[in-house]
Formats: structure tokens, C-alpha cells, sequence
């Protein structure tokens, strides 16, 4: 079976921001949180590539074990 191919979603209002924890090497994660239930992530040196996305609920549990 071949795998379905997925595009980047077209995220015109996700203002991104890196982590607070990133160097300054652009070798991070950016993430958006201002979208209502759903919270992209992406590679900060491929800004125009793949997008992961996660469910608010999700990433807030994963923020809170990364605590």
C-alpha cells in the first residue's frame, strides 16, 4: 500500500515563535499557539516545509510532562 501524500497546510494566521531554550542557531522548533485548538509545529530551518500538527489538549499535556 502507498503511503497518502500530504501537503503543508496554508497557515496564513499562525504567528510562529521559537523556543525560549533555542541558542540562536537556527536549529530549533517553531511553534504557533495563537490558533483556537490546534497547535503547529514545524522545523525553524524549513519554514516553508512539513507541518506537524497537535491538538491543544495534546501539547499542553506534553508541556506539562516536559515540566
Amino acid at each position: 500500500m502507498r503511503a497518502a501524500h500530504r501537503s503543508t497546510p496554508d497557515l496564513p494566521d499562525a504567528i510562529w515563535r521559537t523556543s525560549s531554550y533555542s541558542g540562536g542557531n537556527n536549529e530549533c522548533v517553531e511553534v504557533a499557539t495563537n490558533l483556537p485548538g490546534a497547535v503547529p509545529v514545524r522545523d525553524s530551518k524549513r519554514p516553508a516545509g512539513p507541518v506537524l500538527g497537535f491538538g491543544a489538549e495534546a501539547w499542553g499535556a506534553f508541556l506539562d510532562h516536559l515540566r
